[in-house]
């Protein structure tokens, strides 16, 4: 609908500019009107994308800092001319007063602009029902993708009340979502309505702000471009576990909070000489090692516990490494294991 708008609005553009150029050649016909015509409102066109959802914001606020700059000046010029010398002075110079008062409307113009931007929030209450733009409370919007919405672990770090920013759900993200529960793979088809399942349960969170935005960026390719745009515009964070979008957002300046590696700040810190008792769960792939899992999730693998497989055991932890694919914790076997 909007670039079918945009297209009436250029063949408009061009028809007005072919009328103009008439109208000084005496109505013979020429290109340079029509020419000129479209390439100004495709230049219009190509500034309206740019701005995206913020063009109407800055329309509302120069158009209201232009009404306010002209009835200030006005009143100002109004004021200074009732003083008897200063109105013999400037009617003796007409250029000079008019220069006067062009300079005086720029003036009280650029400040009225200036004036609105920095007191966004407070010029709902000059002219009421009018809110230019809104500086939110709490954090930055948090802009979730589809792979932190199957992940799942969001509804439960979401009941801890520790998220006091708007979460954004794109209307894309939701297609899809329900793409993906409608997929003939039945793997893909279980993630995708547990996805579902985990968007009804954080709608039912009354403490949380979810808000679904119809933004679609038709000129974008790709849902991660799309993710990526909507971030930038709304000046707020990606919300995903994407490997590849996570480095796609901070290459283009965007900023990224990734469950994985909340998740793996929030691993209990784990000291060599610690003593812990995990079930060894398989063989490990070096000789005689027996590898377990703590509950967050946590490698642990144990020494000389390849034939307690099944079984728990003690183990004093000897080093800890943190890898890419997150920590991993070595021991060695302690004292007499337990049956599991």
């Amino acid at each position: 609908m909007l670039n079918i708008f945009r297209f009436i609005f250029v063949m408009i553009s061009a028809v007005m500019g072919w009328h103009v150029e008439g109208l000084y050649t005496g109505g013979e016909i020429g290109y340079y009107g029509l020419l000129g015509g479209v390439l100004l409102a495709l230049l219009l066109v190509v500034i309206e994308m740019g701005f995206a959802r913020r063009f109407i914001g800055a329309i509302s606020i120069t158009m209201f800092g232009l009404v306010f700059g002209f009835i200030l000046s006005y009143i100002f010029l109004g004021a200074l001319m009732l003083l008897p010398w200063v109105k013999s002075f400037f009617v003796s110079d007409p250029q000079l007063r008019d220069w006067l008062q062009f300079a005086v409307t720029f003036l009280f113009c650029f400040i009225s602009i200036v004036a609105i931007i920095r007191s966004k929030d407070d010029f709902k209450f000059v002219i009421p029902f009018v809110e230019l733009s809104k500086d939110r409370k709490g954090g930055r919007p948090l802009v979730m993708d589809t792979s932190v919405i199957i992940d799942g672990r969001i509804a439960d770090i979401c009941e801890t009340n520790i998220i006091d920013a708007p979460i954004v759900i794109p209307r894309f993200v939701l297609q899809e979502l329900q793409n993906v529960a409608d997929s003939a793979d039945k793997l893909k088809r279980v993630r995708g309505r547990h996805g579902l399942d985990i968007l009804n349960r954080m709608q039912k969170n009354k403490k949380l702000n979810i808000q679904i935005t119809e933004a679609s960026f038709s000129y974008v390719e790709g849902v991660d471009n799309k993710l990526v745009k909507l971030s930038q515009n709304m000046n707020g964070r990606l919300l995903t576990n994407d490997f590849n979008l996570n480095k796609l957002a901070q290459v283009q300046g965007v900023a990224v909070v990734s469950i994985n590696d909340l998740a793996n700040a929030l691993k209990p810190v784990v000291m060599p000489g610690e003593m812990m008792e995990i079930k060894i769960i398989r063989v490990g792939d070096e000789p005689n090692q027996g590898v377990g899992y703590l509950d967050d999730g946590t490698m642990v693998v144990v020494e000389k516990a390849n034939h307690r497989v099944g079984q728990k055991v003690n183990v004093a932890v000897t080093s800890v490494i943190q890898t890419s694919a997150g920590k991993m914790i070595f021991g060695s076997l302690k004292g007499a294991g337990k049956n599991g």
